[in-house]
This record gives structure tokens, sequence and C-alpha cells, in this order.
């Protein structure tokens, strides 16, 4: 009997070590199971030649000699000279081969960039990947063995890429006691406890991640911050993340808590005019820098949901962010203020918000609705910022809902670069528990026509400073990376982390052709499998847009942890923090009225984006309750009532979550167990929420419409009551708002 137990125990090890856990990201190097491709690598590729001996060569050269011996199952080495089937890699500065090919071709590669090209030299076939500088060439390693992951031909490669955006950043809300603030994937990554003495090779494996699509910032610290980690104890421990990045190509930065100069410098204000305050921050800065001579500079959330900001002491948010900038300016450093601000002084609760038109504290809904607040507060001072100073701005003008048009912001500050602020984490997107493709969200917004110069004036030629040629340019992604194996918690997130820095490499980019680069170096390359996985990928989106919120519905999720429907409350402490706020659903229809009869938000854009949106009978449907309050009975472009429509888009939802569970399903033969098994449990919860999603709001809203269900659309099996009485006091998530 102990025999049998001890065989099933070591059965079982043996199944869990061999187990793809999903730890290894898409930097699976495996053995490429195609004879053909194989023979035609190896018949290509025979040595190595990297010269150079500064750390991020070194790891260049290791990345490429180690994954292409478990690639093409063999050693390829590392030789001094070129020979046949050379692969030769370096900068003008430790090659004289890449120095003479750069010049003859006159490749213009900037900081980071690099070239991948086939060729010949005395008669020897030759594959060169050339950088200016050394972080070019390790970009460079990264993409090559992709294209060998990915099964691409390399008999003629002429690659030339430079990145869209300079600072391309991943924003962790982690604090220092390793809670993360929206994180669904574990605690923080970061061990402050065991730093800067215990380098845990987690931290190594993120730095090769990042690379590899083209990160080169991290900002360590939540942005509801703690002085604390401004104290040289804090730094010191900063510093041994910074040193493990470095030769990686990533620079950290850090928040800066506004009261700091109180908290932790013995001051008794932190006015940014008082000279004492500002002579702080210099002297801040300057220790830091001893410490971390590449310090990126300081993310700050000022003066929004409770945190400290210059409008404490009467200032503005242009002398707030100008004094960062001012310390930060000997060194190279940059500053990036927080576009989502908003005060409980601007806005007091209205009891009658629901009505839309009673005074709240002596001010309309109409000059309240958040949707205004990015706008109205950096606008004024366009041209005021000193010249390294950011602002990041969300993708949207509310909180990173399923589907929200794009800031008004963008576009409206000619003279202010702006930063894109994405959140891979999935904070009301279902979390962790559910499949959500964050691509296609991306694009939709990097896509989006501002008209800011005419047609064509992109939100990607914003952020990438091309539309008003700025300096500087940045893109950041909220992470969700936690300390669970697989990094993500659902296995999909981390295509969320590949596609974010990938569009912020190359915001050309498709959707599916990043899906399926993924897919391929995550998975298998077997063509069926990769097809069906990027069919539930391009879906997965509009799914839970159309079982959370769909036409246009927004922030109707719990309060608080954000976890699950409650279209319902109204007692949160503030108007904008209750869901009724921005549904408005009444007898007569449903939708927040943002045209010149209600808030006339829509006034923040352009003229010929008002005209898209400002007609109810031409805006798009998927913003149609965004920007207006519809009636019930309106006829949509499918001939149905507004409230079939709605019904049938929940339903449709719920359908297309059941399409990937059967789909999934069907690709267990191409799966390894542990891989296929976590999707189809993670699918399973996301079926389940999905229903429960549709039955909540439909019959939450139904108290409105008087209407019945459609056939068509099934009937929610619980009454009202029962999901406004479900409560969930320890959801992931809940410990303050972003």
């Amino acid at each position: 009997m102990k025999k049998n137990i001890v065989t099933v125990i070591v059965l079982l090890l043996c199944i869990s070590v061999l187990a793809e856990d999903g730890y290894r990201l898409w930097l699976r190097y495996d053995k490429i199971s195609d004879p053909a491709v194989l023979k035609s690598y190896r018949n290509h590729i025979g040595s190595i030649v990297l010269p150079g001996s500064s750390a991020t060569l070194s790891i260049a050269r290791n990345e490429l000699q180690d994954n292409l011996r478990t690639l093409l199952d063999r050693n390829i080495p590392v030789v001094e000279k070129i020979k046949g089937k050379s692969i030769v890699a370096g900068t003008p500065a430790s090659s004289l081969f890449v120095r003479q090919f750069l010049e003859e071709r006159n490749l213009a590669l900037g900081e980071e960039g690099y070239a991948i090209y086939t060729t010949t030299a005395g008669g020897k076939n030759i594959i060169v990947i050339a950088a200016q500088n050394d972080i070019g060439v390790l970009y460079g390693v990264y993409s090559f063995l992709k294209l060998l992951q990915t099964q691409q031909p390399v008999q003629a490669l002429n690659i030339k890429t430079v990145p869209s955006v300079q600072r391309r950043m991943l924003n962790h809300w982690d604090n220092l006691n390793r809670t993360v603030e929206r994180g669904y994937a574990g605690a923080s990554i970061w061990n402050w406890h065991t730093l800067p003495d215990y380098i845990d090779k987690r931290y190594i494996d993120y730095a090769r991640a990042n690379a590899s699509i083209g990160i080169n910032g991290t900002v360590l610290t939540n942005v509801n911050a703690n002085a604390q980690s401004l104290t040289k104890e804090y730094l010191i421990k900063a510093k041994a993340l910074a040193d493990v990045f470095r030769p990686y190509g990533i620079r950290v930065y850090l928040t800066a808590r506004f009261s700091a100069p109180v908290e932790i410098g013995g001051l008794t204000t932190a006015d940014p005019l008082e000279p004492e305050v500002q002579n702080w921050w210099k002297e801040k800065c300057k220790e830091i820098y001893s410490y971390i001579p590449d310090f990126g500079g300081f993310l700050v959330k000022a003066n929004s949901e409770g945190q400290p900001g210059p409008q404490t002491y009467g200032r503005s948010h242009v002398e707030g962010a100008n004094m960062f900038a001012e310390a930060l300016e000997p060194y190279a450093g940059i500053v990036i203020w927080r576009a989502f601000v908003y005060d409980v002084r601007v806005q007091k609760k209205d009891e009658h918000f629901e009505e839309g038109k009673k005074e709240a504290a002596g001010e309309s809904i109409a000059a309240a609705d958040r949707f205004k607040q990015a706008y109205a507060e950096f606008k004024p001072f366009d041209g005021q910022f000193r010249s390294n100073v950011l602002i990041q701005v969300k993708n949207g003008p509310i909180d990173f809902q399923p589907r929200e048009p794009f800031s008004p912001l963008f576009g409206a500050t000619p003279q202010t670069p702006l930063t894109m602020e994405f959140q891979m984490t999935l904070e009301y997107l279902g979390q962790a528990t559910h499949l959500v493709y964050e691509a296609p969200l991306f694009k939709e917004v990097l896509d989006a026509d501002t008209w800011a110069k005419g047609e064509g004036s992109t939100v990607a030629r914003v952020i990438d400073g091309s539309l008003f040629q700025h300096k500087i340019s940045g893109t950041a992604g909220v992470a969700n990376i936690g300390n669970e194996r697989n990094w993500t918690g659902h296995p999909f997130g981390q295509a969320n982390w590949y596609a974010f820095g990938r569009l912020a490499w190359n915001d050309q980019l498709t959707s599916e052709e990043i899906a399926e680069e993924w897919i391929r170096q995550t998975f298998s390359n077997q063509p069926d499998f990769v097809d069906a996985v990027k069919k539930i990928m391009m879906a997965s989106r509009e799914a839970v847009v159309n079982y959370m919120t769909p036409l246009g519905l927004h922030h109707i999720m719990g309060t608080g942890h954000h976890y699950g429907p409650a279209p319902w409350v109204d007692n949160g402490g503030r108007a904008d923090w209750n869901p009724v706020y921005y549904h408005r659903a009444d007898e007569k229809g449903i939708g927040f009225d943002r045209t010149a009869a209600g808030s006339n938000a829509i006034a923040q854009y352009y003229p010929q984006v008002q005209a898209r949106w400002k007609d109810v009978n031409t805006c798009e449907e998927d913003y149609l309750l965004w920007f207006h309050h519809v009636s019930w009975l309106h006829p949509m472009k499918s001939g149905r009532t507004l409230w079939d429509e709605l019904c049938f888009r929940y339903q449709q939802g719920v359908d297309t979550v059941r399409w990937m569970q059967d789909t999934w399903n069907a690709l267990q033969p191409y799966l390894d167990r542990q891989q296929f098994e976590q999707v189809k449990m993670l699918l399973d919860i996301q079926e389940k929420e999905a229903m429960w999603w549709r039955n909540a709001c439909l019959l939450y809203f139904q108290t409105f419409s008087k209407r019945p269900i459609p056939d068509g659309v099934e009937k929610p099996d619980h009454d009202l009551e029962y999901y406004k009485n479900l409560r969930f006091p320890y959801a992931p998530g809940i410990g303050g708002r972003l």
C-alpha cells in the first residue's frame, strides 16, 4: 500500500515538473517540432559572431546561444570570425562588419531601433542583427528568436524597426507591504523585505520578458503613493532592482507622494512655491540619482481621491508639476503627472442626480460631469508646463471601462505632450477570471481620430509626439503582474502585457498580428490551433462589452471592488461614485445626455468628432448611451427597439462566451493538460458571471422600461432582490479606487 502511494506521489511530482504552468510566458524556446522548418533553420544558422563585453551584449549573446541550442536542438558556437551561415550581431562600436553594413545602407535606427537582414559577404551567407546601441542589439536578438519561434522564413530577411514611443512603461500599483491595488494575480513581485540583498530570479525573468517586447521603463510603486518609498532605506532597495534591470534597457521610476516633505522631511508644508519645499525635492533627486544614475523620474497622482497635491495649498497642477520638473531637469529625468484628478471639493453628492438637472452643492450636474474633469483641469494650462513634463491621460474620460470614447484631452494640448495610460489588470473587465484580449480596445483608442489638425490626427500620433512635434513621448500600462506562477492569474492575461509592449513599440500592428505572434510563442504553431485561439481572442473583448455594458452603458459595476453588476447602487459618498449616476435610467429611457442639452461634455471634442456623436440618430450605437438619454422605444439599426436590442446584446455576450468554451474544449488534443484545464475552469466561471451580469442588469432596467424580455433571450433564474442582496466583502481589489 505504501509503495503504491509513493508511486502516485512520484508520478504527480513528475507531472507537476513537466506541466506547462505559464511561468515562461511567451519565451518558450522549445525545440521546433516541424522537421522541414527545423532543417531549414539549421541550414542557415551555423555560428554566432557577437563581440563586446558590456552587460547588455553579454545578455544578448547568451540569449542567442542558449535559446538557439534548444530551438534547433544543437549547439551553435560563438566564434570570433565570420564563417559561413553566421549570425553577426552588434553595433558600430562593437563590430566593424556592422559599422560597414549600416554605413552602406544608411540605416537610421535611432537610440533603440535595430535591423535584421539576410546578406552575403565574401561568398558567405550571413544574418545581420545591427543597431546603433547595445540595447538595440538585445531587442534585435529577441526579435530574431521570435521569428524562429513563430516559424517565419529567414532566407531573405529585411527588417528595420524603431519604436513608436520613447518611454514605454509599466505602472505597478504595488504597495510596500506587497498588496497590489487592483491586482488579481497574487502579491507584488517586489519583496521589499528581502531587498536589496536577495535578488529573486523572477526579477531577472521580468526584465527579460519586458525587454523581449521593448518595454523600457517600470514604475515600481503605487500611484496612491507612500512617502517611505523615498527614504534612504527604500532607495537602496530600488537601486538593487535598477541594477538588475539596467542591462535590459529598463529604467526605474517611482511615485512621489506630494506631502513627502512633511511626512519624511520634517517640513511644516509641502507648498510647491515655498523655497524650502523646492530645495527639499532638489536634494531628494540628488540623493536618488546618487543611487540610481539612470533614474527615469516621478509619476505623480495629485489632488485626486484624497491624495495630497498642489491644490491642497491653493496652487495649480502646473505649479506642482513644474516644481518636480525643475528638480529632475539636471539629471534628464521627467515628471509624469496624472490627469485622472477629481476632488471631493469640486463635486458634492447630489441626492437628486438621477433627474440630471437638479442643483448639486451650488452647481448643476451638467457642470459636474466627471467626463469633463481632466479636460477642464489641464486644457487651460497648455503651454505652461516645463519641457520635461508629460501629462498621463487614461484612454477614456471616465475610468478604464470595457468601452469608452477616447479622452477629449488627446489633441487638446498642442503645446503639452501627453502619455497614454492603459490598464492591463482588467479592473472593470472581469478581473483575472475572464478571458479578455485587450489589443482591440487599445487599437480602438490609438486609431481614433481627434481631428486636432484635420483628418488623420489620431490618438496614436498625439502620444508618439508626431502630431505636434513634441520632443518626448510616452505610453504606460497598468501592470497585471503578480507573484502567481503564471504572472497574470489568467493565462490569457499574458497576452495583454504582450500586446501593450508590442503596440508601444509599433502602433501600426493589428490586433490579429499580435494575437498570432503571442499564440505561436505561448502555445503552438499548429495552423488549426492558431486560427481557433485567435478567433477566441478577437471575439473576447466584444463579448465582455455585451454582457456587461452594451450600447454605451458604463461604470455600472459593484462599487468599491468593481466586481460584478450593481446598476442599482445609489448610496455612494458622492454622485459619481454611484452607478445610477452614469446610466440615468428612468421610465422615459436610459443613458447620460452629454449633448448641449445635458452636460455638454461633447463640446470638449473637435467639431468633426462632435458631429458624429451629437445626434442620437447618427451616433454609433457603441457610444449611444455615453452621449444620449434614449427612449426605450428608440429604433435601432437592427430594427429592434432600444430595449429589445439591449436585451439581445446581453444575450449575445453570454452566447459568445459559450462559443469560446466550445471552441477551447475542442482544442484539448493540442494542449498540455494543465494549460487546458486552467483555461477551461476559468471559462466556466466566465460563463456563470456573464449570465449573472445579463440577469441582474435586465431585471433592474426592466423596472424602468416596463417591457417584457423578448423571445430569444433567456429569462433570469432569480428575482431582482436576489441579485441586489449578493455581497462580496473579500472580492479582489476592494481597498481603494484608482
